[in-house]
């Protein structure tokens, strides 16, 4: 009799069991045939970079290894596990990148593409006379 129920409760979960294999891939819907240029799906005809292959492979560039070592860096001076795109955008900026050309991204209508002088300051920690009138205001009204 215990050996029926098993049985029975094993084909109940048989038929309710969704093999997900076989269905829709929701790479294929709709939604996700807007292409910006930063898909890294592989396929035919479709090879890694040499960029891509040395990192994935622990063969950096010179570029990837100062990138690491800054964002390294930059976690353990600010006690930070996780850095936000903030701060990562900040690290890039001390670096010393730019944005001196045209994006190669298609982002669509959401953005507007812009671009900087290759001598353009960081602006990401710069104090300006006003942060130092603030300052002078603030220790003034601490006395």
């Amino acid at each position: 009799m215990a050996n029926k129920k098993n049985k029975k409760q094993t084909s109940d979960r048989e038929e309710n069991v969704i093999d997900r294999r076989g269905g829709v891939d929701r790479r294929d819907l709709a939604g996700s045939t807007f292409k910006t240029n930063l898909e890294r799906r592989r396929g035919p005809g479709r090879r890694r970079t040499d960029f891509m292959k040395a990192a994935d492979e622990g063969e950096m560039t010179q570029e990837q290894f100062i990138f690491i070592m800054a964002i390294d860096a930059f976690k353990r001076v600010n006690g930070l596990t996780f850095p936000t795109w903030t701060d990562v955008l900040e690290v890039i900026r001390k670096l010393g990148y730019r944005k001196t050309m045209s994006s190669e991204l298609d982002l669509g209508s959401r953005v507007e593409d812009w671009t900087e002088k290759p001598d353009s300051l960081s602006g990401v920690s710069q104090i300006t006379e006003t942060d130092e009138e603030d300052d002078d205001f603030e220790e003034m009204s601490a006395a």
